[in-house]
C-alpha cells in the first residue's frame, strides 16, 4: 500500500533474509504438495457443507436487541462522521490526520482480519445500513407502512460491490499513489470520496431496500461479509449462535459478480505489492510512452497505474479459469458454470492470506498512532490532546524486518492450504469417487502453488 509510513516501509526494505526467497517458495511448494495427498488419503468426505451451527444461548440477545443494534449503529455513524470532519477541517499531513488511518487502515484492513477469526462484526456497526434502517423506521412511523422497492435485478448480482472494490482500491493506490507521491493519498480526497460513497449507497439503500443493498452491492458489507464467511460465529433467526469455521464458505458465491469480488480482492492486494517492486519498470515504461504521446506525467501514471490494477484483475481470474476448466476435463464433472461457482469460495483464504501478508505490519504500526496521537488529536493540528497521548510515537522495534518475513510467508502457506482444503471438500460433493475428486484438485493444487510463488515473488520483490 502506498501509505504514509516511509519509516516503516524503509524498515521492511532494508531486511536481510536469512533464507533466499526461492527457496521459501520451493518450501511452500512442497508443503501445498504434502497437503495435497495428505487430504487425498485422509479426506473421503465433505466435512464443510454443514456448518453444524449452535445457538449461544439467550445471553446473546442483549448484543442482538433494540438497545444494543442502535449502540453500535450509532457509534459506526459517529466514526465515520469524525473521519470524514477530520478529512475535511484538519491538516493535510497524512500521517497526522485520523481520516487516512481510520479508513484505510482500523477499518479497510481491521474488518477483514476480525471478520475472518469472529464473523460478520461490520454489519452491526455499518454506519450506512445504521442511516438507512432509521430513516426506514421513520418513514414506516409518519406513513403507517413499508416503503415500496424496485426490484434488485437478478443479473447484477454483486457486480456493483466487485466494480466498487477495485474503484476504493484504484482511489488509494493510483490516485493517491501516482507521480512520485510519496505520501500517498490526502485527507481530502478520501473524505471527499466518503461523502459521495454515502450518498451513492444511501441512495441505493432508498431504491432497493437497505438489507437487499448490504447483501449484493454495498462495498464494504459484501467484502467483509466475504471474510466473515470463515469466522466462528455468525446470526441466524434473530440469535448469534457458533458454527464451524470456515463452513459457511461454500455458499457465499451464489450470486453473480460474487467470483469477481473476490478475484478483485487478490488482484487488488497482488498490484499494490507489485507497484513499486516487481512492476515498477513496466508501470514507469508505460507511463513514459504516454507521457511521449501528450499526457501529463502525472495522468500518464494514473493511466499505466491503471491498466496494470486491470491487468491484474484479468492475470487473477484466468489462472482461476484455467483451474477450472482444467477440474472440467474429469470425467463426471458438472458444467463449467457450475464449477466456477462452485469453487470460488476457495479463494476466500487466499484473499486473507496476501492481505495478512502484504499489510499486518503496517497494520500492527500504524495502529499504534490509531490509538495514542491520532484518537487524542484526531485533526492533527496539535489544538487537542484529549486521552493525553498526542505526543506519543510509533515504535518502530515492536517488529524486526526478519519477523515480518516469516509472518507473511506463514500466512500465505496457511491461506493457500486453508484454500487446498476447501477445494478438496467441494470436490468430493461434486465427485463421490474420491479418487477422481483427487484427480480434479491436480488443477487446483496447480492454482494454488502459482499463487503461493507469485505472492512470495511480489514480497521478495518489494522487499528487495
Amino acid at each position: 500500500m502506498t501509505f504514509y509510513l516511509p519509516f516503516a516501509h524503509a524498515l521492511i526494505a532494508r531486511q536481510d533474509l536469512p533464507i533466499p526467497a526461492w527457496l521459501f517458495a520451493w518450501g511452500a511448494s512442497i508443503v501445498l504438495i504434502v497437503s495435497f495427498f495428505a487430504l487425498s488419503v485422509a479426506w473421503r468426505q465433505p466435512r464443510f457443507e454443514q456448518e453444524n451451527w449452535r445457538s449461544l444461548g439467550a445471553g446473546s440477545r442483549l448484543l442482538l436487541g433494540v438497545p444494543a443494534q442502535v449502540l453500535f449503529g450509532l457509534i459506526g455513524v459517529f466514526l465515520l462522521g469524525l473521519a470524514i470532519y477530520a478529512g475535511l477541517r484538519g491538516t493535510e499531513a497524512p500521517d497526522r490526520n485520523f481520516a487516512l488511518t481510520f479508513l484505510y487502515v482500523t477499518a479497510w484492513l481491521g474488518f477483514p482480519f476480525f471478520s475472518a477469526l469472529l464473523g460478520d462484526i461490520f454489519r452491526p456497526v455499518n454506519p450506512w445500513r445504521a442511516v438507512g434502517r432509521m430513516a426506514g423506521a421513520g418513514f414506516r412511523a409518519i406513513a403507517g407502512q413499508r416503503s415500496a422497492h424496485l426490484a434488485y435485478p437478478k443479473a447484477l448480482g454483486r457486480w456493483p460491490a466487485a466494480i466498487g472494490l477495485l474503484a476504493v482500491v484504484w482511489l488509494e493506490v493510483v490516485y493517491g499513489g501516482s507521480g512520485g507521491v510519496a505520501v500517498g493519498l490526502a485527507p481530502e480526497p478520501a473524505a471527499t470520496a466518503a461523502l459521495v460513497y454515502s450518498a451513492y449507497t444511501l441512495a441505493m439503500m432508498a431504491l432497493f431496500g437497505v438489507e437487499e443493498w448490504c447483501e449484493r452491492g454495498e462495498v464494504f458489507s459484501v467484502y467483509f461479509g466475504m471474510f466473515s464467511r470463515l469466522g466462528y460465529f455468525n446470526v441466524r433467526d434473530g440469535r448469534l449462535g457458533r458454527r464451524r469455521p470456515l463452513s459457511a464458505a461454500g455458499c457465499w458465491a451464489t450470486l453473480p459478480g460474487s467470483v469477481a469480488v473476490v478475484v478483485a480482492s487478490i488482484a487488488s492486494t497482488s498490484f499494490d505489492g507489485a507497484q513499486d517492486g516487481a512492476f515498477k519498470g513496466w508501470i514507469e515504461s508505460a507511463a513514459g510512452w504516454f507521457a511521449d504521446r501528450g499526457l501529463s506525467l502525472l495522468d500518464a501514471t494514473r493511466v499505466s497505474d491503471t491498466i496494470f490494477l486491470l491487468l491484474c484483475f484479468a492475470g487473477v481470474g484466468l489462472i482461476y479459469q484455467l483451474g477450472v476448466r482444467g477440474m472440467h476435463g474429469v470425467p463426471g464433472a458438472p458444467s463449467l458454470d457450475k464449477l466456477r461457482v462452485g469453487f470460488a469460495h476457495t479463494l476466500i483464504p487466499i484473499a486473507l492470506a496476501y492481505l495478512v501478508a502484504h499489510y499486518f505490519s503496517l497494520y500492527v504500526f500504524q495502529e499504534q498512532a490509531q490509538f495514542t496521537y491520532l484518537l487524542s488529536d484526531p485533526l492533527g493540528t496539535a489544538s487537542t490532546d484529549l486521552f493525553g497521548t498526542a505526543s506519543a510515537g510509533i515504535d518502530f522495534k515492536l517488529l524486526s524486518a526478519t519477523s515480518i518475513w516469516y509472518v507473511q510467508v506463514g500466512a500465505l502457506v496457511v491461506g493457500h492450504v486453508g484454500g487446498l482444503t476447501l477445494a478438496h471438500d467441494r470436490a468430493l460433493v461434486y465427485w463421490p469417487d474420491y479418487r477422481r475428486a483427487s484427480r480434479s484438485q491436480y488443477w487446483m493444487l496447480a492454482v494454488m502453488v502459482t499463487f503461493t510463488c507469485f505472492g512470495l515473488y511480489l514480497l521478495s520483490a518489494g522487499n528487495g
